[in-house]
This record gives C-alpha cells, structure tokens and sequence, in this order.
C-alpha cells in the first residue's frame, strides 16, 4: 500500500490537511473510507497511532482511506467548533472522496471524538453505506441518528477504557439497528496504548469478508 500527501483539500473553514492510505492491489475497490481523529484539543491528530492502524487495515482490504486534519489541527485552516463546524469538515472530506473515487459506496470512521463525528455525519448522509467507530465517548455526545440509523455500523473498544465505560457502549450497542457487531480488545485503555495494532487487526477480522446480506443477520458481539 501507499501514503499519499495531500497539500490540501476544500475544506467550509478553508484549506484542510490529508493524506490519502491507497491499497496496493489493482483489484476492484470494495469502498471508500473517510477516518475522523480523536478530540483536537487533547492531542488527536490524523497521526494518532489509533487511526493510523486502522486506516492502513482498511488500505489492505482494498478500501483507501482518507485521513484529515479537523480545523485548527495541524495545517488544517480554521479553529476548533466543539462538534458542528467539525462536522462540516467530515463532510467535506466524504465530498473528496466522493469525487475521487465515483460510483464507489463510502464509508465513515473515526475515533473517539472523531467517532462521534463520523458515526453521526456518516449516518446521516446516503452515500455512506457503512459505519465504524472506536472508543465512541457515548457517554458524552448526542448518539441519537447513530441510533436510529440501519447501516451497518462496527464497533471497537477498550475493556479497560478509563474514560469512557464499555459498560456504558454496550448499553449503547444494545439500543443499535441490526446489522452490528461490537469487538473489546482485551485489557485495552481509551488510546490503546500498546494495542494499536490489535485496533487494525480488528478492522481487518471484522470487515475482510464482510458482505451487506451476512451482516444483515449478524449482531455478534466478540470478546
């Protein structure tokens, strides 16, 4: 697979900072995928190692990923909005890939913040077929479109996450449409440190072989 550097794309602040993970097969693309950061003001960046894993396991199932710097993160233009201009900025980025990559199905990610952000955008928008979030702040945001959405929607977590209870993101789970699944990475905290890898390993194990019509009657929740 592949980095490319982007200069920049359009972004509803001005220019926003992204790179583009590009999967290294000449076979069909199955999607592709925009993958939001964690919370700007507490170090998320489109670097975090998190993300970073993630979006190279999408890369290697045949799915690119774009990944952005929020507003005022980076070289990204603008400051930060605490939620609705970020939300802007996600679409913007579903926009670019939209153009890049015509006649494709998309897909919205993201980690903590950027969970909430992506999951949210991704759910409401039609051209995302496909949703994933790791370390979703549930208890922190407004969830409800994710709730009421029937895309399929993954989620990873941390069974050790100190900020926010995989307690409180099963209850969430539980209140999610058919097709789901829900994957805890064992003895993990909130940033996955030390188990970023295993956040990638995730990615692939859930989606390599995914296919609409078998989610449709899955709802497992792995351990």
């Amino acid at each position: 697979m592949a980095t490319e550097f982007l200069r920049e794309i359009r972004g509803p602040a001005g220019p926003l900072e992204a790179l583009i993970d590009t999967p290294s097969s000449a076979d069909t693309l199955r999607a592709a995928a925009v993958f939001a950061h964690p919370h700007p003001l507490h170090g998320g960046t489109m670097h975090t190692k998190a993300v970073y894993q993630a979006s190279k396991a999408l890369a290697r199932i045949r799915v690119p990923v774009l990944r952005f710097n929020f507003r005022g993160v980076g070289a990204s233009a603008g400051i930060f909005d605490g939620g609705p201009g970020e939300m802007e900025d996600f679409r913007a980025a579903l926009d670019f890939m939209a153009g890049r990559y015509p006649g494709v199905e998309l897909w919205a990610a993201g980690f903590s913040f950027g969970a909430w952000i992506a999951l949210t955008v991704g759910a409401e928008d039609p051209r995302v077929r496909l949703l994933i979030g790791v370390s979703p702040p549930v208890d922190r945001y407004d969830f409800a479109a994710v709730k009421q959405t029937d895309k399929p929607t993954f989620i990873i977590h941390g069974e050790k996450d100190e900020l926010v209870s995989l307690k409180d993101v099963r209850r969430f789970y539980a209140e999610l449409k058919e097709p789901k699944e829900l994957v805890v990475i064992d003895a993990a905290d909130h940033l996955f440190d030390g188990k970023t890898s295993e956040v990638g390993e995730a990615v692939e194990d859930l989606l390599a072989d995914y296919r609409e019509s078998a989610a449709a009657t899955s709802g497992k929740e792995p351990s």
